[in-house]
């Protein structure tokens, strides 16, 4: 699935899932919290994080609708770096 880096950046922008409740593929990001201002946020941190650029096609809401979506997403655009 995804690696821990990947966990840890996308729960820091879910403050509605509990500690303890598991990230599960297909949870729904928005209704744990990620908003417009936290998917900006959480795009730079994972840009840092794996040193690459979300090009324009990726940003959309689709990309930012699950754990799941985002990971392939982020492996796709890692794998053409």
């Amino acid at each position: 699935m995804w690696d821990e880096r990947f966990e840890e950046s996308v729960r820091r922008f879910l403050p509605y899932l509990p500690a303890d409740e598991e990230l599960v593929a297909d949870a729904p990001l928005r209704d744990f919290g990620l908003d417009s201002l936290a998917t900006v946020d959480l795009l730079s941190v994972l840009e840092d994080a794996y040193e690459v650029r979300f090009q324009d096609e990726a940003l959309s809401l689709a990309t930012f609708e699950t754990p799941e979506t985002l990971w392939k997403t982020l492996s796709r655009i890692r794998a053409e770096s």
